[in-house]
């Protein structure tokens, strides 16, 4: 992609009086002074530089690959890294902090230059990266954040707010500005669930015809997504006239319990999986917000390697890779989480 992440950042911040933008008061802005610490004087001192464990080895950790979004992230990632001639230990951590914390202590007891992480857990993760840290093994983050900032060399993910602040002003059109609709929110414990959810609600709730019936947790999902969807059905039957899902796994359990209703009603995710675009393309689905995860993981390798040998990044901690909103219209031009123009 040619888009520059910085110039982007920038873009982020100068719409922020925008209503697309307002949810998360610009929590995903750039902190400049997250790597430095400020004296008294005012005058900042230096971050030490990570130098990496002494290996020539890249530690992939990511969520389980069986869902389509963290292999392209894992893909990318290894594909780049061994391209830069580093070798690759992908594993996944599953979401559970216990095993990615044991990970992060295999990273540890190999040396590894650097740490590419999708991480289990904004609150959990942090002690695993400065542990990385301490010992000289700097950590780059892909799609989740964590809460701290000055730990990880990088926190590199897509413009959460952005995407689902469009996707839903795609599914807000579909609607005719009116109806009810269900949201399908994702693992409480991850923060991008909140932001998007967020997001959402920014823009449909300024419409005073649009009204949600109920949310409910289905923790990224697809079979709870299925079992909660058939539960609002079996609820509010035909007063459903629309979905709003927080991710494509999700909205793939949506989609199946609405069609074995003989229900269909405009759904929107966010992801941009091809499973996502081909409901599109049947007219099952309405739109994704395509999250440019083999772009975001190629990214990180990048700046890894950059940082390694020259101890900066040139970047600011935090990043955004702005998201693609998938409808009929555009959806033969994603494949394997990547847009091609």
């Amino acid at each position: 992609m040619a888009i520059s992440r910085r110039s982007f950042v920038e873009m982020s911040a100068l719409a922020g009086t925008t209503i697309a933008l307002t949810a998360c008061g610009g929590s995903k802005g750039s902190d400049k002074t997250s790597s430095a610490d400020t004296s008294k004087s005012g005058s900042k001192k230096e971050a030490k530089v990570l130098k990496g464990g002494g290996s020539n080895i890249i530690y992939v950790i990511t969520p389980s690959v069986s869902n389509p979004a963290f292999k392209a992230e894992a893909d990318g990632a290894t594909d780049e890294a061994k391209k830069m001639g580093y070798e690759v230990k992908a594993n996944s951590h599953d979401d559970d902090a216990n095993k990615q914390s044991e990970l992060f202590d295999s990273a540890i007891a190999d040396k590894a230059a650097a740490i590419i992480c999708d991480n289990a857990g904004a609150d959990a993760t942090v002690e695993a990266v400065k542990k990385a840290a301490k010992a000289g093994i700097p950590t780059f983050l892909i799609d989740r954040e964590i809460t701290t900032t000055g730990d990880a060399i990088a926190q590199i993910i897509a413009d959460n707010n952005q995407g689902a602040s469009d996707v839903a002003q795609t599914f807000v059109d579909a609607m005719g500005e009116k109806g009810n609709y269900v949201e399908l929110l994702g693992k409480e414990s991850d923060t991008n669930a909140k932001v998007r959810s967020d997001a959402f609600h920014a823009v449909i709730d300024q419409y005073k015809d649009m009204k949600m019936l109920e949310q409910q947790t289905a923790n990224w999902e697809q079979t709870q997504a299925y079992d909660k969807m058939e539960t609002l059905i079996q609820t509010y039957g035909d007063k459903i006239q629309g979905v709003v899902s927080g991710n494509d796994t999700m909205l793939q359990g949506a989609c199946a319990a609405l069609e074995a209703h003989n229900m269909n009603v405009p759904v929107v995710g966010v992801d941009g999986s091809d499973e996502a675009r081909d409901l599109i393309k049947q007219g099952k689905a309405t739109a994704t917000a395509l999250q440019q995860f083999d772009v975001i993981a190629r990214t990180a390798v990048q700046e890894a390697d950059k940082y390694l040998k020259d101890g900066s990044t040139g970047e600011d901690e935090k990043q955004l890779i702005p998201c693609i909103v998938i409808t009929k219209d555009n959806a033969d031009k994603l494949n394997g989480f990547v847009y091609t123009e």
